[in-house]
């Protein structure tokens, strides 16, 4: 990897914008078939919403995404291929959630305690979502049969039908502020369905040892880009930060703050948000530019607290502690596959973390601690180490997990997403089919933009394919 100072022009057959994931795949696939690649990355580091923390004597934690489950096959693949093992996620004893001010032990997915109306209510509500999710096809979500139904409406909107219990609707709120970084009230339907279905079912989003939690990299996931990005050591260029990109009849342009990069297409692999920002010449059509404008990313941080041992295992919990109003929404054990140390990742999202933003750190670190002693007790405010990533502070990142749909958005403009603009392609989570939203996702558009560019050189690549015909046909 180099800086972008030490090669201020340069010259490739693809220009690619963004070293997280989609991007580094996009370039390796592209790579391997003969072209060349710039890969442009406006930090000084490569893995996007990945991102690494040392916890000494070698040991790491992970600060952005960091799970997977037996349905994560690509994140999966491609770990294996540059020698980073998983191991399971520990998910042993019991679990504590605040649910209105009640707490609540249990294991299992669900406190049983919340009463049998409760738990009937919140089940039929998951049953239905799960049922609803098959009929929307991940590759082409605005395609669905009943896709102007689902996405004309919140998921808030839906509760308000078809949840009937007030703490039932309090702990799906507060699973859905976790899993989809956003407020009921912000998504559409459709977003909260297509996201489940590709993500392989509402329930497994929710879920550990059955879900997509299951289990973590050793070494941490952030090791998979920085792996990739060594293979790459010709392509990558870091402190690029890309302001304009150029379409000519036969070559892009991008520029930035010092550098110069020509090329005969771009990929753009960067969060939905920061896309926007880019300047287009000429502009953009208004189809995607409107696409741009109302897919806001998700409200997240994520704050690891480190003790000298994982203390909460002696006593019986899981590490696992989950609040619908509280400074976090959920907590879990993030501990080395050593066990040593200790560590609790609390994940501050949606309304939660939109509140937390606007405090100093000094009060955020006060809030987060005190909810992990409310649920972990007194030895959970004494860390020995306490770090905070906030995502929608960080300039080239803007928020996390996800850019997200609220009403209107796909049926109006969802096949932008992945529809070429001349000569660039447009790669991201946001625009994958497997597992979008997650590491599984930037893979697959990686992928896809890789062949779409082959086809592309070989005559063969229609740029209507990208959307469904049954949507061309209206």
């Amino acid at each position: 990897m180099r800086q972008v100072a030490d090669e201020p022009r340069m010259e490739a057959d693809v220009i690619v914008v963004g070293a997280g994931l989609a991007g580094l795949t996009a370039t390796r696939e592209l790579t391997e078939a003969g072209w060349t690649v710039r890969l442009l990355e406006a930090r000084d580091r490569v893995g996007g919403r990945l991102k690494g923390y040392q916890l000494g004597g070698g040991r790491v934690a992970d600060l952005g995404g960091e799970y997977f489950g037996d349905k994560s096959t690509a994140i999966a693949e491609v770990a294996r291929s540059v020698g980073v093992e998983g191991f399971r996620t520990f998910d042993a004893g019991q679990r504590l959630s605040f649910i209105e001010g009640r707490r609540y032990a249990y294991t299992g997915l669900f406190p049983w305690r919340m009463g049998p109306a409760t738990l009937a209510d919140f089940g039929q509500a998951v049953l239905k979502i799960e049922r609803l999710a098959k009929t929307v096809p991940p590759e082409s979500p605005w395609g669905a049969a009943r896709a102007s139904t689902f996405d004309s409406q919140t998921f808030w909107s839906w509760m308000q039908r078809n949840v009937a219990t007030r703490t039932a609707k309090a702990f799906l709120t507060m699973a859905v502020e976790a899993a989809y970084c956003a407020h009921p009230a912000d998504l559409s339907l459709l977003h909260v369905l297509y996201y489940a279905n590709a993500s392989g079912g509402f329930r497994y989003l929710l879920e550990i040892s059955g879900g997509i939690q299951k289990y973590r990299f050793d070494g941490g996931a952030h090791s998979i880009p920085a792996k990739l990005a060594a293979r790459l050591p010709d392509e990558v260029r870091l402190g690029a930060v890309v302001r304009t990109i150029e379409q000519r009849s036969d070559s892009v342009v991008v520029r930035g703050d010092g550098f110069t990069a020509h090329g005969r297409w771009a990929v753009v692999a960067v969060p939905l948000t920061l896309a926007g920002r880019i300047r287009y010449e000429p502009a953009l059509p208004g189809f995607r530019d409107q696409l741009t404008q109302r897919m806001p990313a998700g409200s997240a941080m994520k704050c690891l607290a480190v003790y000298d041992e994982p203390f909460w295992r002696a006593e019986g919990l899981s590490g696992q502690v989950t609040s619908t109003d509280g400074p976090f929404r959920v907590a879990f054990d993030t501990s080395p596959r050593e066990g040593r140390p200790g560590v609790l990742s609390a994940f501050v999202t949606g309304s939660a973390a939109r509140k937390m933003t606007r405090l100093t750190r000094a009060e955020r670190r006060a809030a987060v601690l005190d909810g992990l002693v409310r649920g972990l007790g007194p030895r959970a405010g004494r860390p020995a180490d306490f770090v905070e990533q906030n995502w929608l502070d960080e300039e080239f990142t803007r928020g996390c997990y996800h850019g997200f749909a609220p009403p209107g958005v796909y049926t109006s403009f969802g096949p932008a997403l992945r529809t070429p603009i001349g000569r660039i392609h447009w790669a991201g989570t946001e625009t994958g089919v497997h597992q979008m939203g997650s590491m599984g996702g930037a893979i697959d558009s990686g992928r896809r933009v890789a062949r779409e560019l082959l086809a592309r050189d070989a005559d063969e690549f229609d740029p209507a394919a990208a959307i469904p015909a049954a949507v061309r046909r209206g």
